[in-house]
């Protein structure tokens, strides 16, 4: 099908090409309490083609299409012819494209890309319902995805690499009935098989639903110093990540340089150090991708990012990362760290960090409140919200570690006095 797609591109002569053959597989479970309610899979293969087109002044645009295996030839030609016409009207600054590549990147040994999907699954679901023995709590609906995929790109440039790789995803609400009937949503991903992960997040999930059943709305109005676990840690750090980008420093909405200090942290705090995490060896683009240093110390080392923006800047392409790895070891055990008074902010309505303006905020579903005595209370209402730039340079990690599919680091952070906006009602 390639040299079809090479072709049928000959007939129409762009500037340039490249060619992604990408087979999934899938697995699904779904499951209405612990009942298995559908089951699904899918095997498919598709291409993308991209094509370049580059005009009299030097600029250069792109289109990409995606066509399947079974296109009949003057279809091909024609969404070809289609998606060529169509790169005239997207026409940037011209720029080099990527570099030759040629590698097979054998599959690892983890058990997501050696072993049936349909068997993964299994055992992740079985995973998932070895929690789900809460007194109070339980899961009433849960999702279960696994994805293993092989991808090819070759480029007119000469790059042909390929590799597998894999994902397990999925959701689970747990419900807890008594005194209020409260159901909490928690999804996950992991990049590798980790059952015993998402057994300790179901535990946890659990516990959280029962608390939140019996949580008072008496949060008063105030600055607390806030406690952000698991993935909303990784949310808060993504923002290292966005700023970084060469997509958010060209056009000027970040001024981060690197050698700079982005994070100077004040005496008995943390500076950062975060590493960009590969989860593939290679980007949509056919460039290397591997593990790279971000920050150390506060200091900014890399500008990553795709080839367009980074040739921009005349920055090596690293490739799209959207993974990171915080290196910092923690200074406190998560006990020491919820040391009161404090809160502990669980789960939120919709978290989020942004990366323009760099406030991180949430509506609070469940949280702890910690009195200076110990006295724990779980809480909800209310909402949090903060500049991280303003916060920053007082940050404490615990020691305890936390993975995800998108975050691996320190399970829990301490920011220093952060706007809490208490709830109206009465307890």
């Amino acid at each position: 099908m390639i040299n079809r797609i090479k072709d049928a591109i000959g007939l129409i002569a762009p500037a340039a090409w490249r060619i992604e053959k990408r087979r999934e597989e899938t697995a699904e479970l779904f499951f209405v309490r612990q009942e298995l309610d559908t089951r699904r899979s899918k095997d498919v293969t598709y291409y993308t083609v991209t094509l370049f087109r580059k005009d009299e002044a030097g600029r250069l645009g792109f289109t990409s299409v995606t066509v399947p295996p079974e296109i009949a030839w003057d279809e091909l030609k024609k969404r070809l012819q289609e998606a060529y016409y169509a790169a005239s009207f997207a026409m940037n600054p011209g720029y080099a494209l990527p570099d030759a590549t040629r590698a097979q990147v054998e599959a690892s040994d983890d058990a997501l890309l050696q072993a049936p999907l349909s068997q993964i699954v299994s055992k992740m679901s079985a995973a998932l319902f070895a929690s789900d023995v809460h007194p109070k709590a339980f899961v009433n609906s849960a999702e279960l995805f696994a994805e293993r995929s092989q991808t090819r790109i070759v480029s007119s440039e000469g790059t042909d690499v390929s590799w597998t790789g894999g994902r397990i995803n999925g959701e689970f609400v747990a419900q807890c009935k008594e005194p209020e009937d409260v159901e909490l949503y928690q999804d996950f991903s992991y990049d590798r098989f980790r059952p015993e992960a998402l057994s300790r997040l179901v535990a946890g999930t659990l516990a959280f639903a029962a608390d939140r059943a019996r949580a008072q709305k008496i949060l008063k109005s105030g600055n607390y110093d806030l406690i952000l676990s698991g993935d909303n840690v990784g949310e808060v750090l993504s923002y290292y990540l966005r700023r970084s980008s060469a997509m958010m420093i060209y056009p000027g909405y970040s001024r981060w340089k690197k050698g700079e200090c982005v994070q100077k942290a004040e005496d008995g705090f943390e500076a950062l150090t975060i590493s960009l995490k590969a989860q593939d060896p290679f980007s949509p683009e056919g460039i290397p991708m591997k593990d790279r240093t971000l920050i150390e110390d506060g200091i900014l080392k890399t500008v990553h990012g795709g080839n367009r923006f980074c040739r921009y800047l005349n920055e090596e392409p690293t490739g799209d990362y959207r993974s990171l790895r915080c290196e910092n070891p923690g200074t406190r055990s998560f006990e020491e760290l919820k040391a009161g008074p404090c809160l502990w902010a669980v789960t939120f309505s919709d978290f989020q960090m942004n990366s323009m303006s760099g406030y991180l905020g949430g509506e609070i579903r469940l949280a702890y409140l910690i009195e200076a005595d110990g006295t724990v209370t779980p809480v909800t209402g209310g909402s949090v919200s903060c500049s991280l730039m303003e916060k920053q340079s007082e940050l404490l990690f615990s020691t305890e570690r936390f993975e995800s599919g998108a975050y691996e680091g320190p399970y829990a952070v301490r920011i220093k006095a952060v706007s809490v906006a208490g709830t109206e009602e009465e307890a």
